[in-house]
């Protein structure tokens, strides 16, 4: 985080903050951590700590094939802006299914193979996250 140096009556302190949690800061003088208590309140950031669930990898970001169904998953948080599509469509291969904003961008969404679309479970406005299945083609 920080990293300070103090001297107290002669001697020389290396000071680094690795990490301040409430008001317990973990701190490290001289290479030994101490846990020191802190009387003054810490400022919090304003940016909020994002925790997200650990996704399995797979082969694909954007497709997960059980027996003869394609599952469409979103590659990106993001919201569905348009669908193409609907259920009971035939679809070749590279055809547009859906169109989505993620990180400000538009990403259109192919199909992955041709089939017929099986189900749709999204609706335009919807917000979905990363590996959210859209669609499946079968």
């Amino acid at each position: 985080m920080k990293n300070f140096k103090f001297t107290i009556k002669g001697h020389v302190y290396d000071v680094d903050i690795l990490e301040i949690e409430n008001n317990i800061a973990k701190v490290e003088v001289n290479g030994t951590v101490y846990e020191v208590e802190i009387h003054k309140q810490v400022k919090e950031t304003k940016t909020p700590t994002i925790v997200r669930q650990n996704l399995p990898p797979s082969k694909e970001h954007k497709t997960l094939i059980t027996s003869q169904i394609t599952k469409i998953n979103a590659p990106l948080p993001g919201n569905i802006m348009q669908i193409f599509v609907k259920e009971g469509d035939n679809v070749e291969k590279e055809d547009k299914l859906l169109m989505m904003e993620a990180m400000k961008m538009e990403n259109t969404i192919l199909a992955e193979k041709s089939g017929i679309i099986k189900s749709i479970n999204v609706i335009s406005g919807d917000s979905v996250l990363q590996g959210d299945t859209l669609l499946e083609i079968e």
